[in-house]
């Protein structure tokens, strides 16, 4: 099943700006946001309404692969406190953001990410 992303909602440049260094304070590491580019995860472009494990050339993890979940909002939002409780067996290693960075990240990532 593929989803189609969702409209990118107008942002607050101040949101955005404070998703931008989110990401590149926390994820830019292993992730990148153009399209096909993978680093040890995922490229993250387009990844707001993206169905879970469907990203072509990436080895995922078999919880990833068999998570049947799309990357929603409030997905994102669950996966990003705590990646380990919300999916275990995920590869990601990280301990997860606090709650006022990761609303911030999930606006930045639909916005860049928007067709």
């Amino acid at each position: 099943m593929t989803l189609v992303s969702p409209p990118a909602l107008p942002a607050d440049d101040a949101v955005l700006a404070q998703g931008e260094r989110v990401f590149r304070n926390q994820c830019r590491g292993c992730h990148s946001l153009t399209p096909g580019r993978h680093i040890a995860g995922p490229s993250l472009h387009g990844v707001v309404g993206r169905n879970a494990g469907e990203v072509a050339d990436f080895e995922y993890s078999r919880a990833l692969q068999d998570a049947q979940l799309a990357w929603t909002p409030e997905a994102l939002d669950r996966f990003l406190t705590d990646p380990d409780a919300f999916l275990p067996g995920t590869r990601m290693v990280f301990w997860g953001l606090p709650e006022d960075a990761r609303q911030p990240l999930i606006d930045y990532l639909r916005h860049v990410g928007a067709p």
